[in-house]
């Protein structure tokens, strides 16, 4: 297909690379122009665009991966033909309002950038039918599990409660290491039994051992994950339904913009509960 890929950060430049690799027909444009030529150097065939209207000249698809609404909406501003896969996290809400007047895919993904890297990607998409089945060649490019989840709007709602979980549990995951260190207990320990208890989780096998070693390399940044859970928790506000662990992890991530972790991985939620207990977990 012909494919215009709009936002080349830490997700959306692997993902490109696996649709370039899978032999699509691609055109990136980044905000950044530097990194979108950076990209086409890398990958032989790639176009660079401008503007993002540039970008979706003679496009079948317009795939996007920025960081909110407003910046999905300002690169779908003049696009209104070419199918439109928005793989951003932006809520339900703001996915309804861009499909308006569009064929419209809202298609957010799970898991990090070396999933993103190596094509593994968990997918899922809302959006109608055919819809779904155009974006489908293009979704299966960049990861192993594509669920279409329903209407437009609900790739979005799963997407934010899935997100909204995992921040609750690395909340848990951090109190839990500081507790142990309050104990005189060895975390390397700890981690390996909690992996291999009722208690494992992806969050303790992925996030366990940058915690432990205080190593903030951001696959995920804490502040898009405060974002995805402040989403999570207005859906379940207007919905009259309850997430007090979600509204729990999201002070915890307000505290770590508060120091300065934002473009920090979230496990950097760690030094948040480090602070509320004045001690450090080693």
């Amino acid at each position: 297909m012909r494919v215009s890929f709009c936002g080349l950060g830490i997700m959306g430049s692997r993902m490109a690379a696996n649709l370039a690799r899978s032999g699509h027909e691609l055109t990136v444009w980044n905000r950044t122009a530097a990194k979108a030529e950076a990209f086409a150097a890398e990958h032989d065939g790639v176009r660079v665009a401008r503007t993002p209207a540039e970008a979706a000249t003679g496009a079948e698809a317009v795939v996007t991966m920025v960081v909110d609404g407003d910046q999905v909406a300002s690169v779908l501003e003049s696009v209104t033909e070419p199918l439109c896969v928005d793989m951003s996290t932006i809520g339900p809400r703001r996915a309804r309002e861009l499909a308006r007047g569009r064929r419209f895919v809202d298609a957010p993904v799970s898991g990090s950038a070396p999933k993103a890297e190596d094509g593994t990607l968990t997918i899922m998409a809302g959006g109608s039918e055919e819809d779904f089945d155009a974006a489908r060649p293009l979704l299966e490019a960049m990861g192993e599990l594509i669920v279409h989840v329903g209407p437009v709007g609900q790739g979005q709602a799963v997407k934010v409660i899935g997100n909204a979980v995992a921040a609750a549990n690395a909340a848990t995951l951090a109190q839990a290491l500081v507790a142990a260190s309050g104990a005189g207990l060895n975390l390397d320990s700890t981690l390996k039994v909690l992996n291999a208890s009722a208690g494992a989780s992806t969050m303790s096998q992925l996030k366990g051992r940058p915690m432990i070693e205080h190593d903030w390399s951001a696959l995920f940044r804490l502040e898009h994950m405060l974002k995805d859970v402040r989403l999570c928790l207005e859906e379940a506000q207007e919905a009259g339904v309850p997430f007090p662990a979600a509204a729990d992890a999201r002070q915890l991530l307000v505290g770590g913009m508060g120091r300065g972790l934002g473009d920090a991985d979230f496990a950097a939620i760690l030094e948040v509960v480090e602070g509320l207990a004045g001690r450090k977990a080693v």
